[in-house]
């Protein structure tokens, strides 16, 4: 049996890792767990989820759960857009195309946790991207497709939803909550990912289907436990 475990930044992305990428494996022997990322431990009460600001409280997280000799493969759902400037391959990232940033970033966390079985992964540029890779389900999900129609002419000048920029008024899902103001990030994303698909995901976000075929590559290639 190989296990997967997914670190996840927050409640959206958990409830993505647990409906969308643990059900992809349901007939493998490949056990899914997902949890997300802890802030703050209070001596005596509930941990605090959700939310990262700096790399060492990440990083301390990851060490952490790497000390289970169980787990075959290690990995993150952690948005780029407004990742820690600390973090490792932040302050020297490339001039050039956001995925060779976003790369870069990714090559630098892995050598500063060393350990083969850490693979992370920086949604380019938020998770909601991947809502924005079917536009028309979207539309279906909040009733109403022009609004949708609208997200999906932006997707196209892009040329992929990994390229919907990162600005503060213009991220993925700044345009998503500007043209639903009722859209729910837990709820409606979730539900809009879930309904497409990893296929609709991995045609439409290269960075993405890159992580998941890397995960594939590494669960073939490591001896079950």
């Amino acid at each position: 049996m190989h296990h997967l475990h997914i670190l996840c930044e927050g409640q959206t992305e958990e409830i993505v890792a647990r409906d969308v990428i643990a059900p992809h494996y349901s007939a493998t022997d490949v056990r899914v767990t997902q949890s997300i990322f802890i802030t703050r431990r209070p001596a005596g009460g509930p941990a605090f989820k959700g939310g990262l600001s700096r790399w060492p409280k990440l990083e301390r997280e990851l060490l952490l759960l790497l000390r289970d000799s169980s787990t075959t493969v290690l990995t993150t759902m952690f948005d780029y857009y407004a990742f820690p400037a600390d973090a490792p391959g932040m302050a020297d990232r490339p001039h050039g195309s956001p995925y060779d940033r976003v790369r870069h970033v990714e090559s630098a966390l892995a050598k500063a946790v060393d350990d083969k079985r850490f693979l992370p992964n920086l949604a380019l540029h938020e998770i909601e991207a991947w809502v924005l890779a079917d536009c028309g389900r979207l539309g279906e999900v909040m009733g109403d497709g022009d609004p949708a129609a609208e997200l999906e002419r932006i997707v196209r000048l892009g040329s992929s939803p990994e390229l919907v920029d990162d600005g503060v008024d213009t991220a993925p899902s700044k345009r998503i909550m500007n043209a639903y103001p009722q859209y729910a990030k837990t709820i409606d994303g979730p539900l809009v990912i879930a309904d497409a698909g990893l296929d609709s995901i991995t045609r439409s976000c290269p960075h993405a289907n890159d992580w998941l075929r890397e995960i594939e590559a590494r669960l073939r290639h490591q001896p079950t436990r």
